[in-house]
């Protein structure tokens, strides 16, 4: 599916751009895109190559490359893509006009687009846009009209009906020996005078450049209106008054010599021939006449004055060049900023690129360490395997007979087994069926490299039969600095176990880590682990060499540490099964 996509995709590139050096920019893009996921960029990277409408379509070659979470708002930010056609009809005679600014035409090598609405006006509430190409224009094609010929052709009809399509891009051309360029609607800088032109050399249709009125009279008791029609030519259809007689009816209410005759009597003179006109104007007494001034007024002009209308011309399009030239400046400050603004954008995201690369190499070395570490550690540490070596056991000596009396700290005492006891007490645990220790136990995995340094870490867990039989203390707050175990009672569940002794740290218990409690909060998750439903318990120990634990204790004066507060004996028994992961409660 993704290679079908993207053969489709540049089979799509290849069709609508020819520029080797623009292709290559966009595959840029798109890669960069996929590295830095900012689809703002991404969108105003790309309107710099997709700019002008033949090559629109890649927006939506583009879209199934955007990933899912991302394509509403690529929708957003890309320019609304149909092929569908809208009509709409307005009225040429509202008293604010059509309400639009239009710019192209053959001349220019494009077509006709809106580039001005005014706000609120006939064009905005009837849905138009900027950036709508005009298709038809009253059932007309205006593919190969010239802008002229497009306005006439709107002024030929009381009702204009329009057809457009939204394209979202605007054409701009400063001169017909400029090359054409295209311009975004979120782009586009429309000029100060718009109302007599545009970049693109289009006048306004929208501004009413040229004034209708009406006009009445009543031709009872006079012998004409003084005045005389013609029909215009085939480029600007219509009916035109050609000659007003001085002091004639025809000049006293104000028609002049170049003014078109759009309705009488509610006829419409859009598209009636000369006879006809006649026919009408000759029918009634009394005349209502919608006329548009000066709309035909070239076409009856003098040499002289056809000079001056030149000279007119030149002036305003001079003008509009000088504003031109302005937008241009601006449109390139703009360009210039959005420019800045990409590389500075592409200059954070390699940065931080760079930044996470680095991180990465850090983390890989620091890893690396640990690793050359632990593997140390357990060379130097880790367990041995020699053939049954003699074993040394700290343990707790009670007075005869053996009765289950706690201890406190001054009531311990140290022995060392014989070999024969304690090669007693391994086959006694052999004969249970359960391992002191499991060799693939990972203290990794619940410890910081920091907080197990230098400790040979293992995991315990004994059953829940009988009392545990386990004295404590020490604790975050005291001399030592953490949990220790201070005795082990002959009988209970740890002494059966063999594998804890007096001197060992307690790191964790069910899961509960302990490197920072006090001893009470210790002594408190001991009696809940143990006294708490399941049939096992999981202490995780910092085995410490029995002859180093006397000398590691700092010596405290009896008159201001209690025994009964730095220690704690709890009950119970059972073999434990080492396991390679501690069970979390």
């Amino acid at each position: 599916m993704e290679r079908r996509v993207a053969r489709e995709f540049r089979h799509k590139v290849n069709l609508l751009i020819d520029n080797e050096a623009e292709k290559d920019y966009l595959y840029d893009v798109l890669r960069m895109y996929h590295q830095s996921m900012n689809l703002p960029v991404l969108v105003g990277d790309l309107k710099l190559v997709i700019n002008e409408p033949s090559r629109l379509p890649l927006f939506d070659a583009i879209r199934p490359l955007i990933p899912l979470k991302h394509q509403v708002e690529y929708d957003q930010l890309t320019p609304k893509r149909s092929r569908k056609l809208k009509e709409v009809r307005l009225d040429r005679l509202h008293p604010e006009g059509l309400g639009i600014s239009v710019r192209g035409g053959v001349e220019f090598s494009c077509g006709l687009f809106i580039s001005q609405l005014v706000k609120g006006g006939q064009a905005d509430n009837v849905g138009l846009q900027v950036g709508d190409e005009i298709v038809r224009i009253n059932g007309y094609s205006i593919s190969s009209c010239t802008h002229e010929e497009v306005i006439n052709l709107i002024r030929t009809k009381k009702i204009v009906s329009i057809k457009v399509r939204y394209i979202g891009m605007i054409p701009v051309k400063s001169s017909a020996d400029e090359h054409l360029k295209w311009q975004y609607v979120d782009q586009f800088v429309s000029d100060a005078g718009e109302g007599k032109g545009s970049v693109a050399g289009l006048a306004s249709s929208g501004g009413r450049d040229s004034k209708e009125k009406k006009v009445f009279i009543s031709l009872i008791g006079t012998k004409g209106m003084g005045c005389s029609i013609s029909s215009g030519p085939t480029q600007k259809p219509g009916i035109f008054i050609s000659n007003v007689k001085p002091g004639s009816l025809s000049a006293e209410v104000g028609l002049e010599v170049g003014d078109q005759i759009v309705e009488v009597n509610g006829v419409d003179f859009s598209n009636v021939d000369h006879k006809e006109a006649v026919r009408v104007l000759k029918s009634s007494r009394t005349l209502t006449i919608s006329v548009v001034a000066g709309a035909g007024k070239e076409l009856f002009m003098t040499e002289e004055e056809r000079q001056r209308e030149a000279c007119l011309r030149e002036q305003e399009r001079q003008e509009l060049m000088h504003q031109k030239r302005l937008a241009l400046e601006t449109n390139k400050i703009i360009k210039e900023q959005q420019e800045k603004e990409r590389l500075r954008k592409l200059e954070i995201s390699q940065k931080a690129a760079e930044e996470e690369e680095r991180y990465r190499r850090e983390i890989e070395q620091i890893t690396a360490e640990e690793e050359k570490f632990k593997k140390e550690w357990e060379e130097d540490w880790g367990p041995k395997e020699p053939p049954k070596p003699l074993k040394t056991v700290t343990a707790e000596v009670h007075p005869a007979p053996h009765s289950k009396h706690k201890l406190d700290v001054k009531g311990v005492a140290h022995d060392q087994l014989e070999t024969d006891d304690m090669d007693e007490v391994i086959m006694k645990q052999d004969k249970q069926g359960f391992q002191k220790y499991l060799e693939d136990f990972d203290p990794y995995s619940m410890f910081t490299p920091e907080q197990i340094m230098g400790k040979d870490v293992r995991l315990l867990r004994i059953k829940k039969e009988g009392s545990l039989d386990l004295a404590v203390e020490g604790g975050i707050d005291s001399p030592i600095g953490k949990i220790v175990v201070s005795a082990i009672y002959e009988g209970g569940a740890a002494d059966k176990h063999g594998g804890i002794v007096k001197g060992d740290e307690i790191l964790a218990v069910n899961g509960k880590i302990l490197i920072d409690s006090r001893l009470a909060e210790a002594q408190t998750t001991l009696a809940k682990a143990w006294n708490m439903g399941g049939d096992w318990i999981d202490l995780v120990i910092a085995a410490s060499p029995p002859k180093e634990y006397d000398d590691e204790i700092p010596t405290i004066p009896s008159s201001t540490v209690s025994p009964n507060t730095q220690k704690k004996v709890f009950e119970g028994s059972a073999p434990v099964y080492r396991q390679g992961y501690l069970l979390q409660l």
